[in-house]
């Protein structure tokens, strides 16, 4: 039986603070885009791993969280350019929104403020204060962590992921996107679909299989006006494939690449043939944490209980 998997990394402002010149249009489209997507996934039933940023489920802080760890002016955009704007640094009414989705999504976490993992100055004890203060958040929204998706796919320290009891993450794409990927896919007739591995830490790999907004720009404009969009045929062919091999396609995004209605359509459309194919094979839909369950089976309680972070 084919599957697919969509995972967002959900991060308001987060996803752009350690940036000297944010994407102005993507930092103000996050709610707007996270909304959107909320409402799209329920409309067609489709159940995703929302990978959350900690701080989202914050009401407020000071701003400086001393007892973090986080390298020297971490936080500076946080308490200084936008300590005015609260909407893009919380979010606790946009996680319930995912929480009470009668899709049934999966809560993920994307880490506490967005540290790059695999950056050589995050050491081990910024990565476990991350995780920490993630668990810690999610155990007061009643929730756990299963499933962790790394900033910008910035892969480390997933023994620190292990010893927090986390049980999956999404790995790098085997495939590249953009314009090579289209080429790569299209002409060179490479398949997307994804095999879910168990690291030597015991964690499962879920990895990438496409970015859905890796063809943007003007390459976009002019693909759209002579042929349609790529992404979607793209999508189209890897739900294709995975129902007809029984494979994993596994998609992802940010809620913030949704800056415009023409991005909407892109969702809309590919979530339409993913409904289609549901219809008309035994394709089904999977979390990263339904992956992992699948492959390994659920952790015991007694796994449970000996993390470190419980």
């Amino acid at each position: 039986m084919g599957s697919v998997v969509i995972s967002l990394d959900a991060e308001l402002g987060w996803g752009f603070h350690d940036l000297t010149e944010p994407p102005a249009d993507r930092v103000e489209a996050g709610r707007r885009g996270w909304s959107v997507m909320v409402e799209l996934l329920e409309e067609f039933d489709v159940p995703a791993t929302w990978a959350i940023v900690g701080h989202l489920m914050l009401d407020s802080c000071d701003g400086t969280h001393a007892d973090h760890p986080a390298p020297e002016g971490w936080f500076e955009r946080e308490r200084g350019e936008w300590g005015d704007r609260p909407d893009l640094r919380f979010g606790p009414d946009l996680v319930s929104d995912v929480l009470e989705s009668d899709a049934g999504h999966e809560f993920a976490s994307h880490s506490f403020s967005h540290v790059l993992f695999g950056r050589p100055e995050t050491d081990r004890k910024l990565a476990d204060a991350e995780l920490e203060r993630s668990h810690e958040l999610a155990a007061d929204w009643n929730q756990s962590i299963d499933s962790f998706i790394y900033p910008r796919n910035d892969v480390g320290h997933r023994d620190v992921l292990a010893d927090h009891g986390v049980t999956a993450y999404r790995g790098k794409s085997p495939t590249r996107d953009g314009v090579r990927g289209v080429f790569d896919s299209t002409i060179r007739d490479q398949s997307m679909l994804v095999e879910p591995v168990v690291d030597e830490y015991g964690l499962v790999n879920v990895p990438a299989s496409m970015f859905l907004f890796g063809f943007e720009g003007p390459a976009r404009t002019v693909a759209e006006s002579i042929w349609e969009d790529p992404m979607v045929a793209l999508a189209r062919r890897g739900i294709d494939e995975a129902a007809r091999t029984d494979g994993l396609f596994h998609m992802w995004l940010h809620p913030n690449n949704l800056t415009r209605e023409r991005d909407d359509r892109r969702m809309r459309a590919i979530l339409s043939h993913l409904e289609r194919q549901r219809s008309a094979t035994d394709l089904t839909v999977e979390t990263i944490a339904d992956v992992a369950r699948r492959i390994t089976g659920p952790p015991s309680s007694t796994e449970r209980a000996t993390a470190s972070w419980s």
